[in-house]
């Protein structure tokens, strides 16, 4: 009796549990659809922070296209001149204040390799920049562009004066150009630098300053910045300035041509770009360490070696492209040279010296 009554207790209750699944069924079917999740809204732009010099600039159509392209915010933090940009970026490295840092010259890169304050990356347009760029075989810092920093003069001067231009920097100290040539501070100017570095490069560590001593007593006309030299003492610009001759750079004669209110026929200045009396600065960047965004800060340091990018850079900031697939403006062809032999410094000679060789010229030119 007991197992006939568990056996009915069994099949009323497997009865029960096909009833309850029937009429989940049954309800499920009935009951409105579900509502569908929302896709997920795409996120904004990602911002990256690009650190560079004052002298930064990019044209505004670039910048809108590489943020379109890969949906981002760029922000340019301009931190003063190479030096005063450089120190920011080592002084916060630990905490880094931006993902990339353009800017740094091969006056300068020694110690930014030496801080450690860039990422590896090795960019497929590295294969179109010729190797006397590529400064550091780490590729920590990658070339961006270069520029050369020559001794600029007034043609009408020399032509007025029937005057030879000098061809060396030896000819700069002889009597018939006494007064007649204006340079920088290299302790407060980068293309004042650049010049103190080519003279240091031709006569040596230990004879660099019997140089300048002849220039000085040469009269020798020195400065604190690139602007009072080019715009207040060379005649070349102004027109009204006492020396014809300047420290500048060899694409300025094209911007007297690009920047003239009436543009001329012809540039009214040039560069002496004889052996060994320009210096060749080039400029890089590279990934700062720390930052949360690889990815998209290597798509930038792509974009800045992209053609497009390259092309930009001559009328922009007045230097050269390092990629040899971009094309230079007329105005460059026509009126800018580059000189075929610049003096040179390994940058960690530049590194271990700078400063030294700096309080020695100032100790030995402005005394």
């Amino acid at each position: 009796m007991m197992k006939h009554f568990s056996s009915i207790l069994l099949h009323l209750t497997r009865r029960g549990v096909r009833l309850a699944a029937a009429a989940c069924i049954l309800l499920a079917a009935c009951a409105p659809a579900a509502t569908p999740t929302p896709a997920a809204t795409p996120s904004g732009p990602v911002e990256l922070a690009v650190m560079t010099h004052d002298s930064f600039a990019v044209s505004e159509d670039l910048v809108r296209s590489f943020e379109q392209a890969n949906n981002a915010k760029l922000t340019f933090i301009k931190s003063g001149d190479t030096g005063a940009a450089l120190n920011r970026a080592i002084l916060t490295k630990s905490s880094p204040q931006a993902d990339v840092f353009y800017g740094v010259d091969n006056t300068f890169l020694s110690r930014a390799l030496k801080e450690d304050i860039f990422e590896p990356y090795a960019p497929p347009g590295l294969a179109d920049i010729p190797a006397a760029f590529k400064l550091d075989p780490s590729n920590r810092a990658l070339p961006v562009d270069y520029g050369d920093v020559c001794i600029n003069y007034d043609k009408a001067y020399f032509a007025g004066k029937n005057l030879p231009v000098p061809q060396s920097l030896e000819d700069l100290a002889k009597p018939e150009y006494k007064g007649l040539l204006a340079v920088e501070n290299p302790a407060t100017s980068s293309p004042g630098l650049a010049f103190l570095l080519a003279t240091i490069a031709h006569f040596g560590p230990q004879k660099y300053l019997e140089y300048w001593n002849s220039l000085v007593s040469n009269q020798v006309a020195v400065v604190n910045d690139w602007e009072t030299a080019y715009y207040t003492n060379f005649s070349g610009s102004s027109g009204k300035g006492p020396q014809p001759m300047v420290v500048s750079y060899a694409s300025s004669p094209a911007a007297e041509v690009i920047y003239a209110e009436t543009p001329p026929a012809d540039a009214p200045t040039a560069s002496i770009t004889a052996p060994g009396t320009c210096f060749r600065q080039v400029e890089f960047v590279g990934i700062l360490k720390g930052t949360a965004k690889r990815a998209l800060a290597e798509k930038f340091v792509d974009f800045m070696l992209s053609v497009p990018f390259q092309e930009d850079v001559p009328l922009q900031m007045f230097v050269y492209p390092v990629n040899e697939q971009a094309a230079l403006p007329d105005a460059f062809t026509q009126y800018a040279a580059v000189a075929e032999q610049p003096a040179s410094l390994p940058p960690d000679e530049v590194a271990a010296n700078r400063e030294a060789w700096i309080q020695a010229w100032t100790e030995a030119v402005l005394r």
